[in-house]
């Protein structure tokens, strides 16, 4: 029973983001979501607001986003893939953003490779339960399966931005 519950959440999550882009439901939920982990405001101490110009509008955009911490080192993990739009921004900005928690914080964000995503993945998801449904893995998912699903996940890790 407890599984057939959890498969009707997940497909109920996937169809508020279709073709890996949130649809109108998600963005209002992103858009109250940003707002709150910014103000630090009920919510988990990994959950914080992304900020990043936006390389086609050059307004910043914000998202919200889950921090994983693993080895000491923070990172954040696209749930839905390339194709997420913070991704093209990171990018596009040279990995320059800020993450909000309260306060700002400017960081730089530097893209792991793939080889090395797979333990930063898996934190993340037990981090993220939001993010399971779009990511194709389970607890018995094995490490060559999870190295293989690595490649279409980018990971970046956050450090300070001087």
């Amino acid at each position: 029973m407890r599984r057939w519950i959890i498969d009707r959440l997940y497909a109920a999550k996937r169809r508020m983001y279709p073709d890996d882009r949130p649809g109108r439901l998600a963005r209002l939920m992103n858009r109250i979501d940003a707002a709150q982990y910014a103000a630090g405001l009920l919510s988990p101490r990994r959950a914080v607001t992304l900020e990043v110009i936006g390389r086609r509008s050059g307004r910043p955009i914000a998202v919200p986003v889950v921090v994983a911490t693993v080895d000491g080192e923070r990172y954040l993990v696209s749930m839905l893939g390339e194709r997420a739009n913070w991704v093209h921004n990171v990018r596009a900005a040279g990995g320059r953003a800020v993450l909000r928690r309260g306060r700002r914080e400017p960081v730089l964000l530097s893209e792991v490779p793939v080889a090395q995503r797979p333990p930063i993945l898996r934190r993340y998801l037990r981090l993220a339960p939001g993010a399971r449904p779009h990511v194709p893995v389970t607890a018995a998912t094995s490490e060559q399966e999870l190295r293989t699903l690595a490649a279409g996940f980018p990971v970046f890790r956050v450090g300070p931005d001087h």
